[in-house]
């Protein structure tokens, strides 16, 4: 049976932005999901996230698809890369990144450079992992800089939807819903 995990980003909760819109779309097409909540994600400490995970996801499978948010995304491509799964059943990066953000160093007193520090990421065994990768990058990102989402999505050999004017992908920018994701996960959950 395949199920989604949704994980999200810095200062917020499953409860934020497109996650309880998607998670209520699944479920109402009786999908297993699971928006995992991080812990004090105004402050987020990696080992306590990377905890977290483990708690959620275990060892990953080849059924389980995964949608990432922003500091979501670095946090799951660190966990697959610990754990080396032969294979997922999908994964879709959402203003993505996967290395230092030049503009953002730190936010709010939060040390971002030292939390991307602490990820160690295997590019070349995640695009292993998946039968496709989906980046969705908007144009207009002014937290994590559209190069560096192209960047990831070009090594990890990602296909691209790009939203022009999407901003960071918040409720604030407009997001309660983010329908741009439907078609690559519909991809992933066809049998």
């Amino acid at each position: 049976m395949k199920k989604v995990y949704i994980i999200h980003g810095y200062a917020a909760t499953p409860d934020d932005h497109w996650f309880p819109w998607l998670k209520a779309l699944l479920e109402n097409q009786n999908i297993a999901v699971d928006a995992v909540k991080l812990p004090q994600s105004h402050q987020p400490d990696f080992d306590l996230w990377q905890t977290t995970l483990a708690e959620h996801i275990g060892k990953p499978q080849k059924n389980d698809i995964f949608i990432a948010h922003s500091l979501g995304t670095i946090s799951l491509l660190h966990y697959l890369s610990k754990h080396k799964p032969m294979s997922i059943g999908g994964l879709i990066l959402v203003s993505g990144f996967g290395r230092r953000l030049p503009k953002l160093s730190t936010i709010n007193g939060f040390n971002v450079d030292a939390y991307i520090d602490s990820a160690n990421l295997d590019l070349a065994a995640i695009r292993t992992m998946s039968p496709q990768i989906y980046s969705i990058i908007s144009g207009n990102d002014s937290i994590v800089d559209p190069e560096e989402s192209l960047k990831l999505a070009e090594q990890l050999h990602s296909k691209i939807i790009s939203i022009p004017k999407g901003g960071h992908f918040l409720a604030q920018d407009g997001f309660r819903q983010l329908p741009q994701i439907l078609p690559p996960l519909k991809h992933f959950l066809e049998p």
